[in-house]
């Protein structure tokens, strides 16, 4: 266990990539993603994309979508029901705090949701 004086003088974590080293490839310099330009594989971070992640988790949970790299959908309606509670908790706690179209996209997916978790609770 770490004394207090050390967690004082710690001020963060570095990360480094190494994938590709001892392939022919240069490492990456340290700070630098492969793609600085921020384009890539992943949509930019705003509210919008962690809200349509966390509905997606929802129905990945419900078995209505796939999951990444096709495995097959999965059944949890307890970690769907779960999920489903977080976005319901942003939604509280970011009240008055979101455009008008965060909120009605936060509405809607959680009425969709709550519907679509009715709907295999009785199957």
């Amino acid at each position: 266990m770490a004394s207090g004086n050390e967690d004082q003088n710690k001020t963060g974590f570095t990360i480094t990539d190494r994938r590709g080293v001892g392939e022919g490839q240069p490492a990456p310099a340290e700070g630098s993603s492969p793609d600085a330009s921020g384009a890539g594989a992943y949509p930019p971070v705003d509210f919008h994309t962690f809200i349509l992640s966390l509905g997606s988790s929802a129905l990945f949970h419900m078995g209505e979508l796939e999951g990444p790299d096709g495995q097959a959908a999965q059944i949890d309606l307890p970690l769907a029901k779960h999920t489903i509670d977080v976005i319901a908790m942003l939604e509280e706690k970011t009240k008055g705090n979101l455009s008008a179209p965060e909120a009605n996209l936060v509405e809607s997916l959680l009425y969709d949701l709550r519907l679509r978790f009715v709907e295999k609770s009785k199957s």
